[in-house]
């Protein structure tokens, strides 16, 4: 089947994630991928002009929300794929390829929908079992942004996190309600990010909260 198109967007961020072949851990400690795709935001940021919004890494596979405003992608995207595959294939002594699969790419046309991938990319690794609460897991731009560890990469001014950073975290650390985590999880897997009706009219008030 062939892959579906995903639009080219200027203004609308996305979200995108890679995942290690067969599903397995990252060779090395995760301090040391860490710092590898750190230096590789930072370099797409700065050379390919990548907004960089959030981004977490985990045990076998990364989620990024960022924002071309070039419209490039493609070419700052494969550049990152293939340099991070060869720097940290070189540094565990890997012959063939790092990722499973190209990286996947969903775009976010709507505030409701980027809050959506914003609270499931930092509860990932609360829903992993790794911490109890979002702030507490050190490869996050969260925990950085906290001033928890230092962080290289160059995130965007985070209103959403600034505005109430007390409100926020009560938000992120909330659990889904019954049926909303494989919701946003089926829509991030879309090339365009949509949720069902059912779900995407319900009264969300911890939305509303972050919202006003």
């Amino acid at each position: 089947m062939p892959r579906k198109i995903v639009p080219v967007s200027m203004t609308n961020p996305y979200h995108i994630s890679a995942r290690c072949l067969n599903k397995e851990w990252f060779k090395i400690p995760l301090p040391y991928v860490w710092r590898v795709y750190s230096d590789y935001l930072f370099f797409i940021h700065h050379a390919y002009n990548v907004e960089i919004f959030s981004f977490v890494l985990m045990n076998n596979h990364f989620h990024l929300l960022a924002g071309f405003p070039e419209g490039n992608i493609g070419k700052s995207m494969n550049y990152f794929m293939r340099e991070t595959s060869k720097v940290i294939g070189e540094m565990c002594g890997r012959i063939n390829q790092l990722y499973g699969a190209p990286y996947h790419k969903c775009m976010i046309d709507t505030y409701h929908y980027y809050l959506h991938a914003y609270k499931y990319i930092y509860r990932n690794p609360v829903q992993a079992g790794l911490v109890k609460n979002v702030e507490e897991y050190p490869f996050s731009t969260l925990n950085g942004l906290l001033g928890q560890s230092k962080i290289w990469i160059p995130i965007e001014e985070d209103l959403t996190l600034f505005n109430d950073v007390e409100d926020t975290l009560k938000w992120l650390n909330r659990t889904y309600e019954k049926g909303h985590l494989d919701a946003v999880a089926s829509a991030l897997r879309h090339s365009v990010f949509s949720l069902p009706r059912d779900i995407h009219n319900q009264k969300e008030h911890e939305l509303v909260s972050i919202l006003s």
